[in-house]
């Protein structure tokens, strides 16, 4: 599975556990809160600063999934 900006936290999460650590050390430390839930990966990383692309390619580069 491919991971896109419009997924929700929540939805990444669900894919692979392993992706919390890439959250966290980008500065996403939204993962446990109730926003995560209904916010996509785009929104998220607006509020927090981070280049989603980048983000994107780098969970999508952990899954295998480039």
């Amino acid at each position: 599975m491919k991971v896109s900006k419009d997924m929700t936290i929540h939805d990444i999460i669900q894919l692979d556990q392993g992706i919390i650590p890439i959250l966290l050390d980008s500065g996403m430390h939204c993962i446990g809160c109730p926003s995560a839930q209904g916010e996509s990966l785009e929104e998220a990383a607006m509020v927090h600063g981070i280049d989603v692309d980048q983000l994107v390619n780098q969970i999508n580069a952990f899954l295998g999934a480039e």
